[in-house]
């Protein structure tokens, strides 16, 4: 009997057709998140590992995908990463590197971000947590990198508020209160709507590391619903959270609207054929549905159609 066992990964499928994505998911790794001068922030982090596969060949090399995958992420244990995303572009390059029969290679990588935080009323310290989506892909061209969040808020409908207000004015009307006065009460008091819990999700993919701080995606995703939350809540605080959403009652669609504005006036380093994902979830109140709008688009377009160029 020969000692080597045979390589039947290697061998050809009886189907002949190729694959686009072939790997591992679910793969938990720790990463360490460097900061200057302080700590590194320690993440649980989840992979996923792809590779493409040829029509002539039957599997993909499975141990050879964890070997490289655990040298990858092993060293961003021991040596702290000030980029996540680098972390995804390091190990799909080595995938590249390694698998002489693929053509591209993926990394993604999801993990929870805790950051410091104040209540915004009381001033009580709190923490807010977010998801990190992390993202590479690398082919002979080079390799693209994705870095983004995906954040919870609230959002108020402005359809059901407009609805309370009408309500509201009428009522007024039939108590004789004065139009003006009518008015003025309306703008100063913000009419009940609807709630819901919002997910905004803002990803941006570039060649190498996108040029902007994960920190700055982040607030800028909580900032694009009606409020942002916090896990602890006094009571002047969950006033001002009601108070500041039906101030701002926004559709699902405008929240992707106002991710797209924020990104186009906050982020002057990123370059045009830069590509931005902007998706945003609501979970109904008074709906047993959910609301989603999306949208995935080049950074240049973006701002053509921000700055009424189209």
């Amino acid at each position: 009997m020969s000692d080597q066992l045979p390589d039947v990964q290697a061998s050809s499928p009886d189907v002949t057709v190729g694959l686009n994505h072939v790997g591992v998911t679910g793969v938990e790794k720790l990463v360490k998140l460097a900061r200057e001068d302080r700590r590194p922030i320690v993440l649980m982090a989840e992979f996923e590992v792809f590779v493409d596969l040829p029509s002539w060949r039957k599997g993909a090399d499975m141990s050879r995908n964890m070997e490289v995958i655990d040298e990858t992420l092993e060293t961003a244990v021991s040596e702290p990463a000030y980029r996540v995303e680098d972390v995804c572009g390091d190990a799909a390059d080595r995938l590249l590197e390694k698998h002489d029969y693929t053509t591209k290679a993926e990394v993604r990588m999801e993990a929870e971000y805790v950051t410091r935080d104040e209540t915004p009323a009381s001033g009580k310290p709190t923490q807010s947590t977010s998801d990190i989506i992390a993202s590479a892909t690398a082919t002979e061209e080079g390799t693209r990198e994705e870095i983004g969040a995906r954040v919870t808020g609230m959002t108020v409908c402005p359809c059901s508020q407009g609805m309370s207000a009408a309500r509201a004015r009428q009522t007024l009307e039939d108590l004789d209160v004065e139009e003006d006065v009518v008015e003025e009460f309306l703008d100063q008091v913000p009419q009940p709507g609807h709630s819901q819990r919002g997910h905004a999700t803002l990803t941006i993919e570039s060649d190498g590391a996108p040029p902007v701080d994960l920190r700055d995606i982040i607030e800028l995703a909580r900032n694009s619903m009606s409020a942002r939350i916090y896990n602890l809540a006094k009571r002047p605080d969950e006033d001002h959270m009601t108070f500041e959403a039906h101030k701002d009652a926004k559709f699902v669609e405008d929240c992707v609207r106002s991710m797209a504005e924020g990104l186009v006036e906050e982020f002057d380093e990123l370059d045009d054929d830069d590509v931005v994902t902007m998706k945003q979830s609501n979970d109904e109140s008074i709906h047993q549905h959910n609301a989603h709008a999306e949208r995935v688009a080049e950074v240049g377009q973006l701002r053509s159609e921000i700055n009424g160029d189209v």
